[in-house]
């Protein structure tokens, strides 16, 4: 069972979909990567990527990292996966904690995504391991408008798998948990 780590949803329980197609990120790899960004100084004003944050997160699945990050003071957050069942997952949770009105879900894929004029300053990407598709969506959904200037990008990959940072983005930072490494990135101006 999964269980929002922080905030104000802070162990209420959420839906995952059946079956392998979803692999949800891990409590403690969710709680450490909060906590990073909780205190990170990355933006121009000193204040968390967090707050206030409109966020899109990619490869959703259960939607565990967006709504965490709702719980955790973010705006606005935009769904993208393009599984039937977690797409129906994430509305559950969605209404389970009474968010639907600061969430939008979508289904389509983030390697080929629908274009938007409303960028995300914040992007969590959890494609399935070893898939490559890492920097394709990266790529993609910047190309698509969904990456704000100075947005900050965490990847969820493999521990044992890389991601270069795509021509106008930089690392900023990199975690191990487990199976599971993060990558964050920032969006050059």
């Amino acid at each position: 069972m999964l269980r929002i780590v922080g905030g104000k949803h802070r162990g209420r329980t959420i839906v995952a979909p059946e079956g392998l197609a979803t692999r949800p990120t891990s409590s403690r790899a969710r709680e450490s990567l909060f906590n990073v960004l909780a205190h990170a100084n990355w933006r121009d004003d000193g204040t968390s990527p967090l707050l206030e944050a409109r966020v899109l997160d990619a490869f959703a699945g259960s939607g565990a990292l967006g709504l965490e990050a709702l719980s955790r003071g973010a705006s606005h957050v935009t769904f993208l996966d393009n599984d039937g069942q977690a797409i129906r997952s994430i509305g559950e949770n969605l209404r389970k904690l009474g968010e639907t009105g600061a969430a939008k879900v979508v289904r389509g894929d983030a390697t080929r995504p629908p274009t938007t004029r409303a960028g995300c300053n914040l992007v969590f990407l959890d494609p399935p391991y070893r898939s490559g598709m890492a920097r394709q969506a990266i790529e993609a959904l910047n190309d698509a408008g969904w990456i704000a200037p100075a947005a900050i990008v965490a990847g969820e990959l493999a521990h044992n798998e890389d991601l270069a940072a795509p021509a106008g983005f930089e690392a900023i930072d990199e975690r191990r948990y487990g199976a599971a490494k993060i990558v964050i990135l920032r969006k050059t101006p």
